[in-house]
């Protein structure tokens, strides 16, 4: 099991008296290698989150700039940092809040032909990306080479979280649901519109992505019970939470 140093002692003290996490959960917390897909809106409060919870490696991808519309949503950057790489952005940005973290960084969109390599080097995956076809190619890459997947989406003011785990069997020994038994196929092009064309509230993707984070540290230390074949809706508007449940 990973050592802790006495700084970092202290600096989790918070974790390690809570029963359900303590000392163990701890060090699993800094043995753990999650991979964030995505250093935007739902991103930027997995990042900080989890370095702040003391996940040993976190792993960022995004090929994008920072741009001065991302600021009103997207906290891990600051004004400073506009122009600049979205992953060496964050990356600086953890670095201040826990020098104990590992940040890697992949600079790159993730496609066909480079999502399976950089997926094998983790242990869990969350996706925070903002288009249909990363978020089903991220799922299926996940799902055949066995990684949890936390992912979310978000719109307006409106978003939903939930857990992916299909290579596993529920208590009842059925398979656990996959990203594609709850949506079977992307809509087509334009069917949906963008956060750019429709808006969204950005306080809207710290709830959510702190939300992803959660379902991250439960996942890591085996606290509670993950969103594994049930989705979280959160409405902004209604202040309201309802989960459905489902399955293939």
């Amino acid at each position: 099991m990973t050592t802790l140093s006495h700084p970092e002692l202290e600096r989790y003290a918070r974790h390690i008296v809570l029963p359900e996490v303590g000392g163990a959960g701890q060090q699993r917390l800094k043995a753990a290698r999650v991979l964030v897909v995505g250093a935007g809106g739902l991103g930027s409060p997995v990042l900080q989150y989890l370095a702040a919870a003391g996940v040993g490696k976190l792993g960022i991808v995004d090929d994008d700039a920072v741009s001065l519309s991302n600021l009103q949503r997207q906290i891990i950057h600051d004004t400073d940092q506009v122009g600049r790489s979205k992953a060496e952005s964050a990356a600086r940005a953890l670095e201040r809040i826990n020098p104990h973290v590992t940040v890697v960084l992949h600079a790159v969109r993730m496609v066909d032909a480079n999502a399976r390599e950089i997926v094998a080097g983790y242990d869990i995956v969350v996706d925070g990306s903002d288009n249909f076809e990363t978020r089903y190619l991220v799922a299926d890459i996940c799902a055949a080479v066995c990684k949890p997947l936390v992912t979310a989406a978000v719109g307006r003011f409106d978003g939903s979280v939930t857990v992916l785990k299909p290579f596993e069997k529920d208590s009842a020994g059925n398979p656990n649901p996959s990203w594609r038994d709850l949506f079977p196929e992307a809509p087509p092009p334009g069917a949906v519109p963008t956060c750019a064309e429709a808006g969204i509230v950005g306080a809207l993707t710290g709830v959510v992505g702190t939300l992803q984070a959660m379902e991250v540290i439960k996942l890591i230390t085996g606290a509670g019970e993950p969103l594994v074949g049930r989705l979280l809706l959160y409405d902004g508007l209604a202040a309201r939470f309802e989960t459905i449940s489902y399955g293939a």
